[in-house]
């Protein structure tokens, strides 16, 4: 039997939507809001209003691009959490509203999860899925997880950060070099001109699989507060090697505890996840470990990186195959465990 997906991700401030035919993406669709760049950072209030305002034309363009009538779709599905709760009730409540409307059922989807199961999209030319069990460095600008995938929807969180994600170093020490926000895409294409072994920042020395950014980004402020005190234009100066010492920084402490985990769970599956997946230094970094390791990397497409319906529509086709839906009742949570 055919099933067919209408998927809506609105946990932050993308408004996206998908549609999908068995695990095939038909459309992918997302609205970005460019009101946030000037405030350097998300602000709910105004991202859930936005929202507002885009999801209706955003899911109309994707049934267009995918040739489909409201009438072909079999189950609507939606990011539940975690997220930012005002736009994650623009969502929900557009879901439920679509699936009273055609007495077709809900799907709801954990936002992390999905990020994980982008690997699982089918595409036309065959291409190869991770194999159970496999670990996944998930990491964002909320979150830097590793995690260990047992099946599609049988995941547990092995190793977390105890305080700030990666993405948020690279945003907030980006904000310290006065690079526009979102700051990682610029520390990226910086670091490509910079010299990595320029300058040294303190690394965490956490005994488990948990991560610590915070030590890294107080370390980055001190360093700076020092350095203007006796140059004045010392950030202009050595902006790209600052940008390329900070990211190796980052990696390597991504990196470290992504081949203990390896080792430890004797895992040589390895998967990227989440929107800092999208960092050139961090992608190279792990193709040169599974070269060097023997492991079978699986790195996600730039489209499928950051928040998108497409992943949301993956997730919910393992579970519909379950049948595991959501009732009119359901809220959106800000925060969810897997």
């Amino acid at each position: 039997m055919s099933i067919t997906i209408l998927a809506i991700e609105s946990s932050c401030d993308d408004t996206a939507a998908a549609v999908l035919k068995d695990g095939y993406i038909l459309s992918s669709v997302i609205a970005n809001q460019e009101v946030h760049k000037k405030y350097g950072g998300v602000v709910p209030e105004l991202a859930s209003r936005a929202h507002q305002q885009n999801i209706i034309p955003v899911v109309e363009v994707a049934l267009q691009n995918a040739q489909m009538k409201t009438g072909d779709i079999d189950a609507i599905a939606f990011t539940r959490g975690p997220g930012l709760l005002g736009s994650l009730l623009v969502g929900t409540s557009f879901a439920k509203a679509f699936a009273l409307a055609r007495n077709i059922p809900m799907v709801e989807v954990h936002h992390l999860q999905a990020h994980i199961l982008v690997h699982f999209i089918k595409e036309a030319v065959k291409k190869d899925f991770p194999s159970f069990p496999f670990l996944c460095l998930l990491v964002s600008g909320g979150h830097s997880q590793i995690v260990l995938v047992k099946d599609y929807l049988d995941m547990e969180i092995v190793g977390q950060t105890i305080d700030d994600a990666a993405g948020e170093a690279f945003d907030k020490s980006a904000k310290l070099l006065n690079l526009p926000y979102p700051g990682g895409p610029f520390i990226d294409k910086l670091a490509k001109e910079g010299d990595s072994s320029k300058f040294s920042f303190s690394k965490p020395r956490l005994k488990n699989l948990d991560y610590s950014f915070s030590g890294l980004k107080t370390s980055f402020l001190y360093f700076l507060r020092d350095e203007l005190k006796k140059d004045e234009d010392f950030i202009e100066k050595n902006k790209a090697d600052l940008a390329a010492s900070l990211q190796k920084t980052i990696i390597d402490i991504l990196m470290d505890k992504l081949i203990l985990a390896s080792e430890k769970y004797g895992i040589d599956q390895i998967a990227l996840a989440g929107g800092v997946s999208a960092n050139s230094g961090l992608r190279d970094a792990l193709n040169a470990e599974a070269s060097k390791r023997n492991w079978k990397a699986f790195i996600p497409a730039f489209s499928l990186t950051t928040d998108n319906a497409a992943m949301i529509a993956i997730t919910a086709y393992y579970k519909y195959m379950k049948k595991d839906f959501a009732d009119q009742s359901i809220a959106p949570k800000a925060r969810m465990e897997f």
